[in-house]
């Protein structure tokens, strides 16, 4: 079994020694760096580097400078999909994205972790757990999604959380750890709505 595979099964993998898995990052930390390096003006360009990078796009998208990711190939992205400033990915295991999700600055998604055992770490082992992200999510400003987090759709996870478990659908949920503070109801279609709005 390759490390990548071993990688792919949530086994314990090389990631700091094999010799695959480091040029497949080097090839996504060049792209990364090619794409913080364009002007923002410069959108086609923008689309082409995520569109080779990621493993699926939506038609739409926006993800703004810099962003980086571990091997972009694990990445997939629904429609209408958004990043502000400063987004991590590390996608040692696949990293799933609805249709319409907002995500705010400074967020970080991550796949890996390392053992505990010191000696497992040193030899450059880690693993990856999958994250999903269903569709019309908001993630609030500096939040970590932490290995193998499942967050359902139409939830919003409040700025500086970090989600160490499961969220289910159509709820506010914040905290360190995150957790569920109460559900999405119709009377919050009016929270902001004013007189001027329609």
């Amino acid at each position: 079994m390759t490390e990548r595979e071993k990688m792919q099964e949530g086994l314990l993998y090389d990631a700091n020694y094999d010799a695959e898995l480091l040029k497949e990052r080097e090839r996504c930390k060049d792209l990364c760096f090619a794409y913080n390096q364009l002007r923002p003006s410069l959108v086609k360009e923008q689309e082409k580097i995520i569109r080779q990078l990621f493993g699926k796009t939506g038609k739409r998208f926006y993800i703004t400078a810099p962003f980086w990711c571990d091997y972009g190939s694990n990445i997939e992205i629904g429609e209408d999909f958004y990043t502000n400033h400063n987004c991590t990915i590390l996608d040692g295991a696949k990293v799933t994205f609805g249709d319409h999700v907002f995500i705010a600055p400074n967020c970080v998604f991550s796949t890996a972790g390392h053992p505990l055992d010191a000696e497992q770490r040193n030899q450059g082992l880690e693993y990856a757990y999958p994250i999903t992200v269903g569709d019309n999510v908001w993630i609030g400003a500096s939040v970590t999604v932490l290995p193998g987090v499942t967050i359902g759709s139409n939830t919003v996870i409040g700025a500086g959380s970090v989600v160490n478990r499961d969220i289910p659908d159509g709820v506010v949920a914040v905290g360190n750890p995150c957790r569920v503070l109460r559900k999405i109801t119709e009377e919050d279609k009016k929270k902001y709505w004013k007189e001027g709005n329609k």
